[in-house]
């Protein structure tokens, strides 16, 4: 066995590039070293369960990484999917009339907002019949809900682009001195 054990040495130092080429065609983002681990145990397994009769243990190097490489990488889309799913879940069910709940613990998202008065109320409202519905959504959130763009991207499911749009042309309808003369925020 520990002669076994010194020969898979070998073979990892000369085949550990082999793991690395991988990742990167796969395009995967391993800051932790995740996918080096598994395609290192992936290695082990082809190396232990090689049979020559089969073919050449490179190709059989090649096929056993790239594919669990795959599998820890959908593994890790349907998490992060299911995540996804969960906090919109948390979100919908987190307005509560003029107070917007944020989940504890989520790094998205960590404070309450308070109550908007009742003449603030009247001008938001005033404010929102003007705006586009995904204009109002920015708004809504970056503004009055203190959302970062990337939050309120992940929770509508569009690009940070589209929201930095709706944002620009917000408040370009809110620059519109008839709009705030019916306020009664300009003179």
């Amino acid at each position: 066995m520990e002669n076994n054990m010194e020969s898979f040495e070998e073979i990892m130092k000369q085949n550990e590039r082999r793991v690395h080429y991988h990742i990167h065609r796969l395009n995967l983002s391993d800051p932790h070293q995740e996918y080096f681990q598994e395609g290192l145990c992936a290695m082990w397994n082809a190396y232990e369960n090689y049979n020559p009769d089969k073919g050449t243990m490179a190709t059989y190097f090649n096929y056993t990484i790239r594919n669990r490489l795959v599998d820890l990488a959908r593994k890790q889309g349907r998490e992060n999917s299911n995540q996804l799913k969960a906090f919109k879940e948390i979100k919908k069910h987190a307005v509560d009339g003029n107070k917007v709940i944020r989940a504890e613990g989520s790094s998205n998202i960590v404070s309450v907002t308070e109550n908007i008065d009742c003449n603030e109320q009247k001008i938001w409202d005033t404010i929102k019949q003007e705006l586009t519905d995904n204009q109002w959504k920015w708004v809504y959130y970056y503004i009055i809900g203190k959302m970062k763009i990337k939050e309120i991207a992940i929770q509508e499911a569009t690009t940070e682009e589209a929201v930095k749009s709706w944002g620009k042309q917000a408040r370009k309808k809110l620059r519109n001195k008839d709009l705030l003369k019916r306020l009664g925020l300009f003179g």
